[in-house]
């Protein structure tokens, strides 16, 4: 008799804790919204996990649920974005965000641009990219090998979304006349920083992400989520 009093005092006593920690555990758990994130590149998946690691977000990927490649028609890095995160949010039924970026060379008149994954041939590597966007600049001077990475976020709360977030960054440098590094992915290597005489694939990750195109634009972004998910709580 006792014992089974003891016992009942022990539950009675420690049952309110365990309902408010589960009350809690699920509130924060609550908070954390399902995003999906409309790439296949291995690269981008990995600077969007580490760069929104912060947010209350749960990122699903490719590895998660599996979707087709879109047919990438449009002429601008907006276009695309768009084409892409529509597409996902009508696969996956979640809010998804997609980028579409790539390289602009003054000397090419903006080339190769929205092309930039496939510049070389469609399924091209990195180094066929990076290879050909050489050979095409060779003998042309330092002066005129100007050159921008471009950035365009893209976050769509369901498939017919009239208004989607969109966010921008550039990042300002010129394309070296070797590759150099063995970090980060696309043009990396061969995207020489003068202010820091070194090329992006150089770089240590979290330095990259303070200065690179894909990190301003996905700054702009983290800061429109964190309003986003304090007023949908």
């Amino acid at each position: 008799m006792q014992v089974a009093r003891l016992i009942y005092m022990i539950i009675l006593h420690c049952l309110p804790t365990y309902l408010d920690y589960n009350s809690i555990a699920n509130k924060f758990h609550l908070s954390f919204m399902k995003i999906f994130l409309a790439t296949k590149n291995q690269g981008k998946i990995k600077e969007f996990e580490q760069i929104l690691s912060n947010l209350e977000v749960e990122l699903v990927t490719c590895h998660d649920i599996d979707i087709p490649d879109v047919d990438e028609t449009g002429t601008t890095f907006i276009e695309n974005a768009i084409l892409k995160a529509r597409s996902a949010t009508k696969i996956t039924k979640l809010p998804s965000i997609a980028d579409d970026s790539g390289i602009e060379v003054d000397f090419l008149n903006g080339r190769p641009g929205v092309k930039s994954a496939r510049y070389a041939k469609e399924n091209a590597t990195n180094e066929e990219n990076n290879t050909k966007l050489l050979e095409e600049l060779k003998d042309v001077p330092t002066e005129n090998r100007g050159a921008r990475y471009r950035c365009v976020i893209v976050f769509m709360r369901f498939f017919n979304d009239p208004f989607p977030f969109i966010s921008h960054g550039s990042w300002l440098g010129r394309i070296h006349d070797k590759k150099v590094g063995s970090n980060g992915f696309g043009y990396d290597p061969i995207f020489y920083l003068p202010q820091l005489n070194i090329t992006s694939a150089e770089l240590e990750a979290n330095e990259k992400h303070k200065i690179s195109h894909r990190g301003k634009a996905l700054t702009k972004f983290s800061n429109f989520f964190t309003d986003y998910i304090n007023e949908n709580k």
